[in-house]
């Protein structure tokens, strides 16, 4: 015990006279111990956000890939009014993820993403490239939405559009899903920008402009965000494994857990 106050008198007398060696300890155990408060603070955050989304348009085909997925089998799906939440299972890992699949219905996909963004690490948003030429306008409206959420962007989450229906002989191919969906956001943007000057910034939590300025709208310019884009057969089976065609998909929540 005398020995220790021996100590810290003599750590008392260095700090009054300001002895660089007894600041530099005073500043190593800060720095330690704010290091050491940030990494629960990120451990805490990553925990909640431990959930993938599933998201896209009515008949998309989310629910039979969720189905796929979660009880690696084929379900027959019906057009839902619920979200559907299951554990995925990354065997490279072993680990799992919580998939959660939301209604694509239009009056429902704000609701249901302001519910659930809070806990998602990663979206995949499905596409049917069998119709996309018919439905772009709803497809890049809701995608538009959920990139420019204040919340999405702000946890950078990693999107993934899941180009689906590729057995289909009309079905885009990846690159053309992009560049349509690139061209109509284009448009899309340059009439929301115009729609937000004329009522002034009503504090909208989707008024975020999307990209760069001065140059046409681009996926690749929405960083922080990353978007990949893949294709999959929720359907359509792969010949060598006789399973439904999601390898994409697989390689890409393996590098998103």
């Amino acid at each position: 015990m005398a020995d220790m106050d021996v100590y810290i008198q003599q750590f008392q007398h260095g700090l009054s006279n300001r002895d660089p060696k007894i600041l530099g300890i005073l500043v190593a155990v800060a720095v330690g111990i704010l290091t050491l408060l940030l990494i629960i603070v990120k451990s805490r955050g990553k925990n909640k956000r431990q959930g993938v989304l599933l998201l896209g348009v009515c008949d998309a085909g989310k629910t039979l890939i969720y189905s796929q997925l979660v009880n690696n089998n084929f379900k027959q799906t019906y057009t839902s009014v619920a979200s559907n939440s299951g554990e995925y299972v990354i065997s490279q890992k072993n680990k799992k993820i919580r998939v959660i699949d939301l209604p694509g219905h239009e009056r429902l996909r704000q609701q249901m993403l302001d519910e659930h963004k809070g806990q998602a690490r990663a979206v995949v948003f499905v596409v049917d490239s069998g119709t996309l030429q018919k439905d772009i306008k709803e497809v890049a409206e809701y995608l538009y939405t959920l990139l420019s959420d204040k919340t999405v962007s702000g946890n950078s989450l990693p999107v993934l559009v899941l180009c689906n229906k590729q057995d289909l002989t009309l079905a885009k191919g990846a690159k053309v899903v992009r560049s349509q969906l690139e061209k109509e956001m284009n448009t899309l943007r340059i009439t929301r920008a115009a729609s937000l000057q004329s009522v002034g910034d009503s504090g909208s939590n989707n008024n975020s402009f999307l990209g760069k300025r001065d140059k046409d709208f681009s996926f690749s310019d929405l960083k922080p965000l990353r978007v990949d884009f893949a294709e999959c057969s929720a359907l359509g089976m792969d010949k060598t494994s006789n399973t439904p065609n999601l390898d994409e998909l697989h390689k890409w929540l393996s590098s998103v857990a």
